[in-house]
């Protein structure tokens, strides 16, 4: 990324200071001292004031832990279930039982490929109807044993192709989010990377919605707004900002419950570390709703999503 190219060159002045190091003696051991504190401190100044669209770059990078990364870390004895037994497995979504600890749970989320191939075999994490009936068949076997639902977010969106649309995109997406409102378990969902429209919203209806430091969650991309408003895509930049997607702007906005801090330069430079936090929130979170009966956990949803919004009254 553009804003990381610094830290490129300040690496490629201290691998090439360290080898200079055994020839120069002390001038060469100083300065080397020297490069390693000013990457520290330049390194830190650039992660702690991000730009939106810095954020997003950064929910979108391709090292980035995915669904089934936080799964083996967090969670133990994962039974992955597939398809929507209507038309097919789509492997943009996965889902299955659990152990969280003490608690059996119910996980799903978007899954995103390593590589070319295996990001062509998951669409890019971008999912089909059969992928959100498949998630709403699993959320329903969890209601019907009382398990917690928890789900992992993280998507450019649906996939509009044709064929998606055919077999009935969004309806199978309001259809989630219509029985999503209705579920009597605890729903926790966690944004990880990006939460793109309709393809987040379908896994996104939850009693507890938490986000990553550096995740996004918008109705559309950067690219796609400022397209749509200047004409220009190339003006994402500014589109980031207007969108107010990122996590601490959600958080101010209360459609965000938790921002969870994320190794300093991204989730992906310490997977394991950041997997930790996210069991330690999910187990947080299932603690505060284990106290509620079922009619109190539904009502405090529907409140929850009541009072989204703002609006002013003009007095002509």
């Amino acid at each position: 990324m553009d804003f990381e190219k610094q830290f490129v060159e300040l690496d490629s002045a201290i691998k090439e200071m360290r080898q200079l190091a055994t020839e120069w003696g002390d001038s060469a051991r100083q300065e080397l001292k020297r490069l390693k504190k000013k990457r520290q401190k330049v390194f830190y100044e650039t992660y702690a004031k991000l730009t939106p669209w810095q954020r997003t770059l950064l929910a979108r990078h391709p090292d980035r832990p995915y669904t089934l990364d936080y799964i083996n870390i967090i969670f133990s004895d994962f039974i992955e279930l597939h398809g929507d037994r209507k038309f097919g497995d789509d492997s943009a979504i996965v889902g299955g039982l659990a152990q969280l600890g003490s608690h059996k749970v119910v996980v799903i989320g978007h899954q995103k490929g390593r590589g070319t191939k295996e990001n062509i075999s998951r669409n890019f994490g971008m999912a089909s109807p059969e992928g959100f009936r498949k998630a709403l068949r699993i959320m329903k076997l969890a209601e019907k044993f009382r398990k917690p639902i928890i789900t992992f977010i993280d998507t450019p969106g649906a996939y509009p192709g044709l064929g998606a649309e055919e077999r009935g995109q969004a309806e199978a997406i309001a259809r989630n989010i219509y029985e999503m409102m209705f579920l009597r378990v605890p729903i926790i969902s966690i944004v990880t990377g990006e939460g793109g429209s309709g393809g987040a919203l379908a896994l996104g209806v939850a009693d507890r919605l938490l986000m990553l430091e550096n995740s996004v969650y918008s109705v559309i991309s950067p690219e796609g707004c400022a397209a749509i408003l200047w004409k220009d895509h190339t003006k994402a930049n500014e589109a980031a900002t207007a969108l107010h997607m990122t996590a601490q702007d959600l958080l101010k906005l209360k459609v965000a419950d938790e921002i969870l801090k994320e190794p300093i330069g991204g989730a992906h430079r310490n997977p394991t570390m950041m997997a930790h936090i996210v069991r330690r929130a999910i187990l947080r979170c299932l603690a505060q709703m284990s106290r509620l009966s079922e009619d109190k956990l539904l009502e405090d949803r529907y409140r929850r999503y009541r009072q989204y919004g703002v609006f002013r009254e003009l007095v002509e």
